[in-house]
């Protein structure tokens, strides 16, 4: 069973869970994915008849989801919150540079999207690990290796060994978004949970409360992991 929706054609993809008590549908806003939950004794047929019957909502949910934004010669990205282009000439040097709005790459074109995803996720690294010391010494903490990743859950996450890992898409997001995350990971090596007392010190770190930060992210995050995506 499939589902088309804005062009996009998902498989039905069915998840048995021994805790569920009854069937769910979702349609992941990250990637399109169209995912049937449903108890571990239930009825497969039953199930897939009743999923059946929501053909609409999933379609309908599809066509809304954000366009792909393939790294393509002459395309933009966000970075840091600002529109840049990728301003692309094999006769350019190959290591990325930016200028104002454009980033400048040269090389073999079919490279584009892996050099531009290594140099992203670079950025991202060396962002999120100045923000990071810069919060843990004003939260007097020790860290141990931050790293950045991809995850599907998390924007940050905190170990209990000090280390933190990051989604590298922060980097595409306003810096203020970005260094709200790495001071919301920081406070975990105070406060490993979300009482008042780690929001207390979420907002000494920062500054402030970061209710804007946390808002823009809720309405946009979805649209980060669909930059870098053919479809």
């Amino acid at each position: 069973m499939s589902f088309e929706g804005g062009g996009r054609v998902r498989p039905l993809t069915v998840h048995r869970s021994a805790t569920a008590r009854r069937m769910r549908l979702a349609v992941d806003p990250r990637d399109g994915a169209v995912r049937l939950t449903l108890p571990r004794r239930a009825s497969l047929s039953a199930a897939t008849a009743w999923a059946e019957t929501h053909r609409d909502w999933i379609e309908s949910s599809l066509a809304r989801l954000p366009a792909p934004r393939p790294f393509l010669p002459g395309a933009t990205l966000p970075l840091e919150g600002r529109e840049v282009a990728i301003a692309w000439d094999a006769a350019h040097p190959r290591s990325i540079r930016r200028e104002d709005d454009r980033l400048i790459v040269g090389g073999p074109a079919e490279l584009i999207a892996a050099r531009l995803l290594r140099w992203l996720r670079a950025e991202a690294l060396a962002r999120l690990s100045e923000d990071s010391h810069f919060y843990a010494e004003r939260a007097g903490v020790s860290l141990g290796r931050i790293a950045v990743g991809d995850p599907r859950t998390r924007w940050g996450s905190c170990a209990a060994s000090g280390d933190l890992r990051y989604s590298w898409r922060l980097i595409l997001a306003p810096a203020e978004v970005r260094r709200a995350t790495a001071a919301h990971e920081v406070a975990h090596r105070l406060h490993m949970h979300h009482g008042p007392a780690f929001h207390a010190e979420l907002a000494r770190l920062f500054g402030r409360e970061p209710g804007a930060e946390r808002a823009w992210l809720k309405r946009n995050g979805a649209a980060l992991y669909w930059v870098g995506r053919a479809g």
